[in-house]
């Protein structure tokens, strides 16, 4: 089959990141975080919805009961798509330093999320990595990070992948899905000689990451030694995001984009901000693991 790339909406992001396929509702959620909004699509009936959030949203996860969980500037809310309700969740972040909040996350195997932070307007890597626990619990996993990004698992959890953008390096923490412990960050891609730093990254079934290079216009597929298998060509100027695979059978791509940031990425582009969707890559991807929120918990403690 050969390589297909459509667009998937007429409508356009400021600031389209964290695709996420829901195998249970057969659809896609991603955020707006300049615009505040989650979306979601339905391929079989064409249905959209959204959802205002009460502050700028760095990332969602897909949650047991069925809503979302999101990351706000320094805190978190459960969404329930169902009545449109959001409510506070854990304790808030105790951020290090002024013009700081929480970007890009991903839930691990067992059900807890890993989020990172970052630095607003400035070079400073005063940013931490966190594990938000399914009681609320929040946790420090790493420090010294200016612009979490990429931020995955490998597919049977024993490996946390996370970039600091900025330094264009990918690691990969020895990771214990027993307890979510992580141990030391070794690096495994750098991505200075293909021309960006990373953004978005999610992992296939055979273990391969995919990364979006957002200053190159490159999806690119590394193996799991980190040495680079594929490229996908975007407009530069389409400032490509994040991927995630979807779709009955995940063989679908769905790739979020950039049309304004606010900050450093602006384009005229017609197809920037767009979720694009390829088909015939003849990879498929793994379900999306979900925040385990069956054991609320009304009050958290940070670490």
């Amino acid at each position: 089959m050969p390589l297909d790339i459509d667009i998937l909406l007429p409508q356009r992001d400021l600031l389209g990141e964290c695709p996420l396929w829901d195998m249970r509702s057969r659809s896609l959620y991603w955020i707006d975080g300049r615009a505040q909004a989650v979306r979601r699509h339905v391929p079989a009936t064409g249905a959209v919805s959204e959802w205002i959030a009460p502050g700028h949203i760095g990332s969602i996860a897909l949650c047991e009961s069925g809503g979302l969980l999101l990351a706000l500037e320094s805190s978190f809310a459960l969404l329930d798509v169902d009545t449109g309700a959001f409510e506070p969740f854990g304790d808030t972040v105790t951020h290090p330093g002024e013009r700081m909040r929480l970007n890009d996350g991903r839930t691990d195997r067992q059900g807890r999320f890993v989020v990172g932070s970052m630095t607003m307007g400035r070079h400073e890597s005063i940013g931490e990595l966190y594990q938000l626990t399914p009681e609320g619990r929040v946790h420090v996993l790493d420090r010294g990070i200016q612009l979490a990004n990429a931020t995955c698992f490998s597919p049977d959890g024993r490996w946390l992948y996370f970039a600091d953008s900025m330094t264009k390096q990918v690691r990969r923490y020895p990771y214990d899905p027993a307890t979510g412990a992580a141990g030391p960050a070794e690096l495994l891609v750098d991505t200075t000689p293909y021309g960006s730093a990373p953004d978005g990254a999610t992992v296939d079934a055979e273990g391969h990451l995919w990364i979006a290079l957002v200053l190159a216009g490159k999806l690119a597929r590394f193996r799991p030694d980190g040495t680079l298998e594929r490229t996908i060509d975007f407009a530069p100027d389409a400032f490509i995001t994040c991927p995630c695979f979807g779709g009955p059978a995940l063989d679908t791509i769905y790739l979020t984009s950039i049309s304004n940031s606010g900050n450093l990425l602006l384009s005229d582009n017609p197809d920037a901000g767009g979720v694009f969707v390829i088909r015939g890559t003849g990879v498929r991807g793994i379900e999306e693991a979900r925040f385990d929120d069956r054991r609320l918990a009304t009050r958290a403690t940070r670490t």
